[in-house]
């Protein structure tokens, strides 16, 4: 195909919908004449219309002056039929149904009535670009752009390269987007491409923690919240979008890279969406919803037991005991535990009983040390544990004034296995050079709304660290969903910055 010779400047978007209204509103206000088309004529005029209105939105909150919203508004174009002639068009942008067929069938026809010079785009989410471009006799101007709903605001765009998609087209398009106000990341036309596989460490092992009874619901997404600094936990996070939308999603994904265990779904999601158990679509799904609104349980409270004084092991002593004392609790200092002493353990990567070795075990519970004892407190309760021992413990904790969420004792804390599926897909998709150390962090902070990228976030918590946690749940539980990732342990042993790639054989023929 001919290459272009100059900056894009006209652009065919193909699909009135949500996702076709946004990116012919993210192209007319940067300044593209975007002619907007559809099968019906009367979602082109109303799509106009929306834009429009959208625009002068932006007017009144003063993000838009008003000449720039007539100009952007004189900008689009209703064509009407997606195959209306073309003149000068330099990139079509298809936006409409997830449907294979649907999607070759359009390209095919458009490959016979385009410039030669016209780049073809397709906005899937999940269908493989080289699949699309099968039917077409000359694949390599097709190429993917996965914009974001709501297109205006999702700033990240993945540019994805088919098998044959000629070698320009990507950089023009990553140049295209940035014109546009957007960030662009290289993402793999592999299933979920970047976003959605990087996705899948989250609500995955959020998931598995259900399967176990480890945790509730409530409990995972307030230590999501308080502990790892996410916006939204991963069970509202399902909740949101809807199980009908991601157990889909996660089943393709995990298919896709032929049941890699990292990423294999639960039986938990199925059950639930077999059950129409949707989230707030159907006013039910991890959590009731009453007119729209979620209903949370309460959070913990102190029992009302007498005090017993506490010892911490290991190498918080100072950190948790400084803070239990600082609330009033009587905190043991000497080498070992006095007979009526709660007992407390801050393991990583282990479980409770596991790092309670030579203390008593009917007194000892295990508090999550990441995150530094700053924020929600976690407690860890084993089958062994002497209940008003617990009941102690649980109420010397919530006298820090700190929120507590009790739960399951199990190989690692509900935080430290979050964070660790996170870093691990992370790494995994690092180690395939399925992207760039860069793209894999902008794509997940941008399009997930994670406060780091998974590669910056190991980073930040220590490689060694995350090893050590995924080492542990490995070895305890035998699950190779937990196998570390040759780029997370590679880079632990050398010393070497998780998000940056190293030397690689071709740094030695250069």
């Amino acid at each position: 195909m001919e290459r272009w010779t100059r900056q894009a400047t006209t652009v065919r978007v193909i699909g009135a919908g949500a996702m076709g209204r946004g990116i012919a509103q993210l192209a007319a206000a940067g300044g593209l004449t975007v002619e907007l088309a559809d099968v019906r004529m009367d979602a082109v005029i109303g799509a106009v219309e929306y834009i429009g209105a959208m625009f002068d939105k932006l007017v009144s909150k003063g993000r838009m002056s008003e000449e720039d919203a007539e100009a952007a508004k004189a900008r689009l174009r209703p064509v009407g039929e997606p195959l209306t002639p073309f003149q000068n068009c330099d990139l079509v942008v298809e936006a409409v149904r997830e449907d294979l067929d649907t999607k070759r069938e359009l390209f095919t026809a458009l490959e016979k009535v385009c410039p030669k010079h016209t780049v073809l785009v397709t906005n899937t989410s999940s269908l493989p670009v080289m699949a699309i471009g099968a039917a077409l006799k000359d694949p390599s101007r097709l190429a993917g752009l996965h914009f974001f709903n709501p297109v205006p605001l999702m700033r990240l765009v993945e540019v994805i390269p088919g098998a044959r998609t000629a070698e320009w087209i990507p950089d023009a398009l990553a140049d295209l987007v940035r014109r546009l106000g957007h960030v662009p990341v290289f993402a793999p036309d592999a299933p979920g491409f970047l976003v959605n596989h990087a996705g899948r460490g989250l609500v995955t092992e959020a998931l598995q923690i259900l399967s176990e009874g480890a945790a509730e619901p409530a409990d995972i997404d307030r230590i999501a919240r308080d502990v790892l600094g996410l916006k939204m936990g991963p069970c509202e996070l399902l909740d949101l979008t809807g199980l009908d939308v991601s157990q889909p999603v996660m089943e393709s994904v995990w298919t896709g890279f032929y049941t890699e265990p990292r990423l294999r779904p639960s039986r938990v999601g199925r059950a639930r969406l077999e059950a129409g158990l949707l989230g707030r679509k159907t006013g039910e799904g991890f959590y009731e919803y009453v007119d729209g609104a979620k209903q949370e349980p309460p959070e913990v409270t102190a029992p009302s037991v007498d005090a017993r004084p506490v010892w911490v092991h290991g190498d918080v002593r100072d950190e948790l005991g400084a803070l239990l004392s600082s609330a009033g609790v009587e905190v043991e200092s000497g080498e070992t535990p006095s007979g009526d002493a709660v007992v407390l353990v801050a393991p990583f990567g282990r479980s409770t009983v596991e790092a309670a070795e030579g203390l008593p075990l009917e007194r000892t519970l295990g508090v999550d040390p990441l995150g530094g004892f700053f924020t929600r407190l976690s407690l860890a309760v084993h089958p062994g544990l002497d209940k008003e021992v617990g009941r102690a413990g649980l109420a010397a904790l919530v006298a820090t004034g700190r929120p507590v969420t009790v739960v399951r004792d199990a190989p690692a804390s509900v935080a430290q296995r979050l964070l660790a599926a996170i870093v691990n897909v992370g790494c995994g998709i690092a180690e395939q050079r399925l992207a760039r150390p860069e793209d894999i962090d902008t794509a997940v902070r941008l399009g997930l709304g994670y406060p780091r990228g998974p590669l910056e976030w190991g980073e930040h918590v220590g490689a060694t660290r995350v090893l050590e946690i995924l080492r542990g749940l490995h070895a305890s539980t035998g699950d190779p969903r937990y196998r570390p990732s040759v780029w997370l342990a590679e880079r632990a042993a050398l010393g070497l910055p998780l998000n940056e790639t190293g030397t690689v054989p071709s740094d030695l023929m250069s």
